[in-house]
């Protein structure tokens, strides 16, 4: 499969400018293109101030904005677009005319090879492609504010996409960083379909008397737990949007219920915002009718979207926490309160829209279990099976759901004949970032340190069943992969990462050790001094660090990535995947660790002391004595010996994990692990008492 390597941007204002932004931040060459000069000045001007505001917070650095800026090419009138473009995205006004006259004048402006594609937020896909002359290389994007920021993105093909263009743009949006919802061709996709409709549920409340906007908003941000209620919201986004959405929806969906209210109505018409005070008390029983209505609506809206199968909870669920920043989706929303008092609320309001709730949903509140999410995607392609862990919203942590589902697909990918390499994937621009801390600490506070054994024994054994595995295994490292994700990388038998690959072990700076592995798998990949300043000092290790120290087994570039797994795939397992030293020995980061962290000096280091031979001043000498001068000392003490251990028990990698297990009541039994882990969930810097 090709990938995207050149995109075109037609449109230049917030959503087209946001766009180009991300994707030339993501190193591809941009055009952004619009009707005249002006346009594309504002353009590059808004770009410009955004990434300047990138730098004041040292998200970049200058140089890296000129780069970014020196990628993106303004270009006036969508007849000049490059023929040769791989993807062009149109990004103009939410008009059906005025989006299928842009895509005729790029039918005959681009090559056949072209894939056109719409950001939407509601427009029919079906109804655009037909409109064009290449409907099996057309799809829908559904971008969320701002695109640049937010990584949530709605893929939505139409009825002709093909297969390869659906998988080729898939791949651009994951190349940006993006969560993506792949999505049936319904009015308002899925985050629009139950949003919206909140937002004008809200208005009527306002209308109904029932509360002011204040109470409203206060309500819902505790209903929901999320920051900012709707009609905020709505100031933000502005009225406007909202209410050609509703009416939108209501029209498209034969709802009623879904028409603009006459207060949004005469705002708009007024041309202002929502005015809302300070006064947020209300009384129980208006809070009540509050909280249920606006529940019941997205509950009952939620479930639609499933029985339509536009896409499922997990994504319903996905969609409002990523691009939305719910702490919690619809579906586990419903569970924390009680299936069947969802269900009462959900009925309540499909009452009042006059619709009819889909049957399963009845089903589901009469049995009193919730919903049961599944967070491990797999996808087969001839021998190749890939393992998709889907868990964006909160960077593919491991915690007890995932890690056993992950266990019973292995067991299945293992025992099938059919497969001979198995690929694990995160979604999102995280591996996996880590284990869930908030279970750690939660188990250390409940003086429940048996559960945390179990979970890690059997994070053990899963892990375990990728060593193990008759087929090859391949981790695609190609984002962020943290503590236990990178010990979940380490198990397989390759590790392919690209330039946006960064690792880290950062367990003793938060009161443990990595318990996964971490200590015993990396000394025998890279050696005791290269895993000493990986894991004692948990150091940054960025993509060509990481390929150096044979941490990757294969850096490549973003589009390469696919072909390297097909490379891979044919040439089967490794000869020796635990050569036990650095992949490139004269790299300056394993020269430094070999000599800084050698057994002759590791003493010292433990000690708070520089090593004979080494200049305290020195940038590198300082900068390790400062990292390990801030991790918790049993920790580091605990960390050290275990990888001791692994160089003891030498090619026994089963004898060096049963002695990282069974350190670990000792470790998290600590007051520095509770301290650490809690720090981390608070956001502050620890204070270790050495007990």
């Amino acid at each position: 499969m090709k990938p995207i390597e050149t995109v075109a941007i037609v449109g230049a204002g917030n959503m087209g400018s946001g766009i180009a932004q991300k994707t030339a931040q993501e190193q591809f060459p941009v055009q952004m293109v619009d009707s005249e000069q002006q346009w594309v000045d504002r353009g590059q001007e808004t770009i410009a101030r955004l990434l300047g505001e990138a730098v004041e917070r040292r998200i970049f650095s200058e140089v890296q904005v000129e780069e970014i800026q020196s990628r993106i090419t303004g270009v006036v009138g969508v007849e000049n677009v490059a023929a040769d473009t791989d993807l062009v995205i149109e990004a103009v006004f939410e008009d059906f005319d005025v989006k299928t006259a842009v895509f005729n004048t790029l039918d005959e402006a681009c090559g056949e090879a072209t894939i056109l594609a719409s950001n939407t937020s509601s427009l029919s896909v079906n109804a655009l492609a037909e409109a064009t002359a290449r409907p099996d290389r057309f799809v829908g994007l559904h971008f969320f504010y701002h695109p640049a920021k937010n990584r949530l993105v709605e893929v939505i093909p139409s009825e002709l996409s093909s297969d390869e263009t659906v998988a080729r743009v898939e791949q651009y949006c994951k190349m940006l960083g993006k969560v993506v919802i792949i999505c049936k061709d319904r009015p308002g996709f899925v985050v629009n379909r139950f949003f919206v409709p909140w937002l004008n549920e809200a208005c009527l409340l306002l209308e109904e008397g029932v509360g002011t906007t204040a109470q409203i908003d206060a309500v819902a941000r505790s209903a929901f737990d999320i920051g900012m209620g709707p009609f905020a919201l709505m100031n933000l986004t502005g009225p406007t949007i909202a209410l050609h959405a509703t009416n939108y929806l209501a029209e498209q969906l034969n709802t009623p219920r879904y028409t603009g209210a006459q207060s949004l109505n005469d705002l708009v018409e007024e041309g202002g915002m929502w005015e809302i005070d300070e006064d947020t008390e209300c009384d129980a029983e208006s809070a009540e009718i509050i909280s249920e209505r606006l529940l019941g609506q997205v509950f009952a809206v939620c479930a639609q979207i499933v029985a339509e199968e536009i896409c499922s909870m997990e994504d319903v669920d996905r969609g409002a926490k990523v691009g939305l920043r719910w702490m919690n989706g619809p579906f586990e929303i419903m569970n924390a309160i009680g299936i069947d008092e969802a269900y009462r609320m959900a009925s309540a309001y499909a009452d009042l829209a006059a619709f009819d709730l889909p049957p399963f949903f009845e089903v589901k509140a009469e049995t009193g279990h919730p919903w049961e999410f599944n967070f491990i995607d797999v996808v087969q392609t001839g021998g190749v099976a890939t393992v998709h862990l889907n868990r964006p919203e909160a960077m593919n942590a491991l915690n007890e759901t995932l890690v056993a589902q992950l266990g019973a697909v292995m067991d299945d990918l293992n025992a099938d004949n059919s497969v001979t390499t198995i690929v694990l994937e995160g979604a999102g621009k995280a591996f996996v970032a880590g284990a869930d801390v908030k279970f750690f600490v939660d188990k250390i506070r409940a003086d429940s340190l048996s559960d945390i054994y179990d979970f890690t024994a059997n994070g053990h054994e899963v892990f375990n069943k990728l060593e193990n595995s008759p087929k090859t295994t391949i981790a695609l490292t190609t984002g962020l992969a943290l503590g236990g994700g990178l010990e979940l990388a380490l198990a397989c038998d390759y590790r392919v990462g690209t330039r946006r690959s960064q690792f880290r072990f950062p367990e003793t700076s938060i009161g443990i050790y990595p318990g996964l592995g971490g200590t015993q798998r990396t000394v025998r990949i890279c050696g005791i001094e290269a895993a000493r300043w990986a894991v004692l000092a948990g150091n940054f290790i960025d993509a060509k660090t990481a390929d150096a120290l044979g941490i990757l087994t294969h850096l490549v570039e973003p589009a390469e990535v696919s072909q390297a797994v097909e490379e891979i795939a044919a040439s089967g397992k490794p000869a020796n995947k635990y050569p036990g030293t650095p992949s490139d020995t004269e790299h300056p980061v394993a020269a430094f660790a070999s000599a800084f962290y050698s057994d002759g000096n590791i003493s010292e280091l433990l000690n708070g002391s520089c090593p004979d031979g080494f200049d305290v001043e020195d940038r590198n000498v300082s900068r390790q004595l400062k990292s390990l001068s801030r991790v918790a000392p049993i920790a580091l003490r605990m960390a050290n010996e275990l990888l001791d251990c692994a160089v003891e028990t030498g090619d026994d990698l089963d004898a060096g994990l049963a002695l990282e297990l069974s350190n670990l009541n000792d470790i998290f039994n600590t007051a520095d692990a509770l301290e650490g882990l809690s720090a981390l969930i608070e956001g502050r810097r620890p204070t270790y008492n050495n007990s």
